[in-house]
């Protein structure tokens, strides 16, 4: 095993949740009276912590508006069952198949604390992981912070883990301590964007993970 660890992304690597998080940010903006974003533009800043992914979307610095912003995006993505999140194809295998082989698993996500525990609990995928850290636990993603923390839990070093996400901010913060990467296509940002980051690889389905672990 050439990894003592595998550290994934959530939204847009391991769940398909990206329509719902745009569509959340699309309602906030048009409750508070603020313009709406495109998909594109709300789709772009997925990956960095709510509040500051927020206010480069909106380009607010005003803190009361902010925070207004993050209440109501975070009670209409909660309340809006209509819009699911399924996880990706292959993701439980993949989880399952690198369980048996020994590696570590953990998280590291843009996500509150609150939503990535609603989703472990709701895909029933928690057991799979041996730690995580949330928008909640650290500094906002493209900071190594995340990572470092990790590192630290579970006392491995840098190249001993393996980082794996769907943006530029996963590649950025892994590139930011030397920690190898891999970056997955059919997420937020394009194939481009993450190879200008040097991942080892960039995937096309989470099957291929396994050709690179």
């Amino acid at each position: 095993m050439k990894y003592k660890a595998i550290v994934f992304d959530w939204d847009g690597t391991l769940m398909d949740s990206i329509n719902k998080i745009v569509e959340s940010m699309q309602y906030s903006a048009k409750y508070l009276g603020l313009p709406t974003p495109s998909f594109e533009q709300a789709k772009d800043v997925i990956g960095i912590s709510l509040l500051p992914a927020l206010k480069q979307l909106f380009n607010i610095q005003d803190e009361k508006t902010a925070r207004d912003l993050v209440h109501t995006y975070k009670e209409h993505f909660k309340g809006h069952t209509q819009l699911i999140s399924p996880l990706f194809s292959g993701t439980r295998q993949l989880l399952e198949s690198l369980k048996q082989r020994g590696y570590i698993l953990a998280v590291a996500t843009g996500k509150g604390r609150q939503g990535l525990e609603h989703n472990w609990h709701h895909s029933d995928t928690k057991h799979f992981f041996s730690a995580s850290r949330t928008a909640d636990d650290a500094q906002s993603k493209p900071s190594p912070d995340m990572l470092q923390q990790l590192l630290s839990e579970l006392n491995l070093t840098a190249d001993q883990v393996l980082m794996v996400g769907d943006t530029t901010y996963d590649m950025a913060m892994a590139e930011a301590i030397n920690m190898d990467r891999i970056g997955v296509s059919f997420g937020v940002h394009s194939e481009d964007s993450l190879r200008k980051h040097t991942p080892i690889a960039v995937i096309h389905s989470l099957e291929e993970l396994l050709l690179h672990v």
